[in-house]
């Protein structure tokens, strides 16, 4: 077997080296090795540990299983490790004291702990969340936690690629990139082989691990790729070494040698002879495949009689020992095609990735449990129906959760226990919600009422009310949510049910703030702190979604900033997809509200593209891009605009009907259209006189700008009433002080006179509204105005960054280190212009604040150096 020498890694060593040094000193450090499968990371380890034989070592990774083990690596470094983190895993502790635990046994001052977790691509969510939470917390503890990834095939949406992205921004992160070999690396390891550098770099690309199989493969022939090279060297071994290697694949990457020996009776030199041949390596008194390549390779041409005796001795095995990992036992159950231990397990092992916020893996679980529960006891199966529903809805799978929920319901009428039955008509309604099936949303919320009161009072009646009080108040029936809401809270008192009583809370303080009462927003802070204390991850994910959506309504963004980021994190960490995608919808229709519209279309379309999102949750993003493009005239807004529209009438709720048809009143108007935009108002009214002030004001204002003969709403927002009582420079410094530079610009558009719309035009193509351009100067040329302005001027389209003159001017001076009231001076302008100016230039360099501007400028050379 040819060996490989060390080659074009000392580099990243000297770096982990740094970095190392640098724990050592009391500064941890989260670094993210990153490759292609097979370029070397695990090797990079291992010359690692080497340099380091003073420090600490804590090695765990993950499975390429069809099911990794939720939080697998925190158990395998509890065993390692032992104390207090082992007593806590083996007692079945809370997540987030799992991780609090092992960070306190992290913290040894005075000796650097290195904690290596590899093959993350292949992470739960919950091991994924442990990534994040480490990323936040070991800034003063003593340890150098490495994870290793391969980067290649990562797409945009991967959880992975989630967690990456939000851990790249704590001060504790690096990043180390391990690239393949180059030409000259290769010939460097091939130098005491006959083999052509030059075609061995063409056929592996630099890769070494292919490199080191074609190497050791047979010298009659080259092998066209490493799984050949795997399978001529498996094919190498006497028979007991082929089936003891075949045992081991199903076991996994990482094998215990004393379990491998239990299943398949192998001597120690079969052991020995599978290490020589280099398909194993033997490490830290256990046994591994040098890479998962080999073991998918030698898994794949097992042969199929013999994959069942396999899983069901290795089953067999796991049992005799005690293993209590019920996600390992469940795989090889069903390998086994072991009926009975599948449900035992599966059941287990996802109501304990439940436990551990790793929804995804609970979902598989519940549905390899339900591949074998055809023969079991119908309450069993509808018990397994009804937590996968459950889970399903957690992660933003709601097509999947109402097939559950329906089967679900049909077998607990089978088995005549009208409490479940009752209980899964409420959960049934929220789904039909969630993918805007108003009406039946509406049936089961009463059916789930009628079927449960005759049993008295109960904590099953308790969620039914809670839940047809949310049901009223999305209806916009403030009253009657509002008045079950309390009842729902009473009885959530009476049975000591926090998240209910959470729920309650919520919704009454939706229909308080939207109905114009006083205190929801309290009552939603409220909802979310009894949340949080309780441990009620779903209730603290629907308050961040309702405090957040009401913030971004009344155009309070500081209020907004603080939840969402707080939210989305909570729900990021705890793998509740269905309220993070909510929560995104609410911050892509902030920045189209605040003209951030590049970041809403780059925000939303994600949301649009993401396959499982339920259509409720496409409804904001729908709206936010749609209206974006509508107000750039890009043309491609209908598409978005008619799905929310059929969403919102589907789901038969007022609000989401008057938010989608007063953006398509805009678009309509954008365009000329005024046929349609009076039909689209006559279809609104209704619906948006049901609303909260602000949407009443939307209303108003489009009556008014477009002169539709409809009532018009009474107690709007007081933006929109400054502009109808005539005030439009105070509505205009309103929508200003607000941080929303497009309905400024309306402001002054409402005005009427030549000087409010010329300023309009300004502010509009400072945004890219080209369409709102093209309206203003159909108005102006309507009112008889000379001179209507023709567009972005030629000087405009010239300038590298799109900027006006004014705004290269003002640049120049920022630049230049000038104050806003310095710049108004020099150029003879207000200070109220100069900051939609500076805005309008952020805007267009892509930037945060000044300073950055100024950065970014002089790195583009748009302004003299003088400057």
């Amino acid at each position: 077997m040819v060996c490989m020498r060390f080659v074009e890694r000392s580099t990243v060593v000297s770096a982990l080296l740094e970095y190392g040094q640098t724990c050592l000193a009391g500064e941890g450090r989260l670094v993210l090795v990153s490759g292609e499968a097979g370029v070397g990371k695990s090797t990079v380890l291992e010359q690692l540990e080497r340099a380091t034989p003073e420090a600490r070592w804590l090695l765990a990774g993950c499975d390429g299983l069809s099911t990794p083990r939720p939080l697998g690596p925190l158990f395998d470094i509890a065993e390692q490790y032992g104390g207090d983190l082992l007593a806590a895993c083996r007692a079945g502790a809370a997540r987030d004291h799992l991780f609090v635990t092992l960070l306190r046994q992290l913290d040894l001052p005075g000796t650097l702990t290195v904690l290596a977790l590899e093959d993350i691509h292949w992470a739960d969510e919950s091991t994924l969340d442990l990534v994040r939470y480490l990323g936040r917390h070991i800034q003063d503890v003593s340890v150098l936690v490495i994870v290793t990834y391969r980067d290649d095939g990562l797409t945009s949406r991967d959880p992975l690629q989630i967690a990456l992205g939000d851990v790249a921004t704590q001060r504790t992160t690096r990043r180390v990139s391990v690239a393949p070999l180059s030409e000259a690396g290769v010939g460097l390891l091939a130098a005491d082989s006959d083999l052509d550098p030059a075609e061995l770099y063409r056929l592996t690309g630099g890769n070494p691990f292919f490199l080191t199989e074609i190497m050791n493969a047979p010298r009659d022939h080259i092998p066209p790729s490493a799984r050949d090279a795997v399978l001529a060297r498996v094919a190498g071994l006497t028979d007991e070494g082929r089936r003891t290697v075949q045992a081991a694949a199903l076991i996994g990457t990482h094998i215990d040698a004393e379990l491998l020996v239990a299943v398949t009776a192998a001597s120690p030199d079969v052991l020995d002879e599978l290490v020589a041949s280099g398909v194993l390596i033997s490490e830290h008194a256990s046994l591994r495949f040098r890479h998962e390549i080999t073991r998918l390779a030698v898994q794949q041409h097992i042969p199929g009689h013999r994959v069942r005796p396999i899983h069901a001795r290795v089953l067999a095995a796991l049992l005799a020992t005690g293993c209590a990992e019920d996600a390992r036992l469940a795989y090889h159950a069903e390998g086994a095609a072991d009926g009975a231990a599948v449900l035992r397990f599966a059941t287990r092992a996802a109501a304990r990735a439940a436990d551990l916020a790793a929804h995804r893996e609970a979902a598989a679980q519940y549905e390899r449990a339900l591949r074998f529960g055809e023969h079991t006891d119908l309450a069993v199966i509808a018990d397994l129906y009804d937590r996968l529903g459950s889970e399903d809805a957690l992660i933003d799978r709601w097509h999947e959760a109402v097939q559950a929920q329906e089967r679900s319901l049909d077998l607990w009428r089978q088995v005549g226990d009208p409490l479940r039955e009752g209980d899964v008509q409420r959960r049934l309604s929220r789904t039909m919600r969630r993918l805007c099936r108003g009406p039946e949303a509406a049936a089961h919320a009463e059916g789930a009422i009628a079927t449960l009161e005759p049993l008295g009072p109960t904590p099953e009646l308790t969620w039914a009310y809670a839940n047809l009080a949310a049901h009223r108040m999305l209806r916009a029936d403030f009253a009657n949510s509002i008045r079950i809401a309390r009842q729902a809270h009473r009885l959530a008192e009476q049975f000591d049910l926090p998240a209910a009583r959470s729920d309650a809370l919520n919704t009454e303080g939706c229909a308080l703030w939207c109905s114009g009462g006083t205190d929801g927003e309290g009552r939603l802070r409220r909802a979310l702190e009894v949340a949080l204390e309780a441990g009620a991850d779903e209730q603290a994910g629907r308050a961040y979604t309702n405090l957040t959506e009401i913030y971004v309504t009344s155009k309070n963004f500081a209020g907004f900033d603080r939840y969402y980021r707080d939210g989305a994190a909570f729900c990021d960490e705890h793998d509740m997809s269905t309220f993070l995608n909510l929560l995104h919808g609410h911050r892509t229709m902030t920045l189209a509200a605040t003209g951030r519209w590049d970041d809403a279309v780059e925000q939303g379309r994600p949301l649009l593209l993401a396959s499982s999102a339920s259509p409720n949750n496409r409804i904001r993003p729908s709206i936010a891009v749609g209206i974006v493009l509508a107000r750039r005239g890009e043309g491609s807004e209908w598409a978005l605009l008619n799905d929310a529209l059929q969403a919102a009438v589907s789901a038969d709720e007022p609000g989401w009907i008057a938010l989608t048809r007063l953006a398509r009143v805009e678009a309509y108007w954008l365009e000329g259209r005024t046929a349609e935009v009076a039909a689209e108002l006559a279809a609104v009214h209704p619906y948006a006189l049901r609303c909260n002030d602000w949407t009443r004001g939307s209303l108003a204002i489009w009556l008014r700008r477009t002169g539709v003969d409809l009532p018009l709403p009474a107690a709007i927002a007081a933006p929109y009433a400054l502009t109808l009582a005539g005030d439009f420079s105070a509505a205009e410094r309103a929508w200003s002080d607000f941080g929303c530079p497009y309905d400024a610009g309306l402001a002054l558009f409402d005005s009427g006179t030549e000087a409010g719309m010329r300023e309009a035009v300004r502010r509009f193509e400072s945004l890219g509204a080209n369409a709102a351009i093209s309206a203003t100067r159909r108005e102006m040329r309507q009112l008889g105005v000379r001179f209507v302005p023709t567009g972005t001027r030629a000087a405009t389209r010239a300038h590298p960054l799109g900027l006006t003159p004014r705004e290269h001017s003002v640049l120049e001076l920022v630049c230049a280190g000038h104050t806003n009231g310095e710049i108004a001076a020099r150029l003879f302008i207000s200070a109220k212009t100069v900051d939609h100016h500076v805005s309008a230039v952020l805007a267009k360099l892509g930037v945060a604040n000044r300073s950055q501007a100024a950065a970014e400028a002089a790195r583009l050379g748009v302004v003299d150096a003088g400057h």
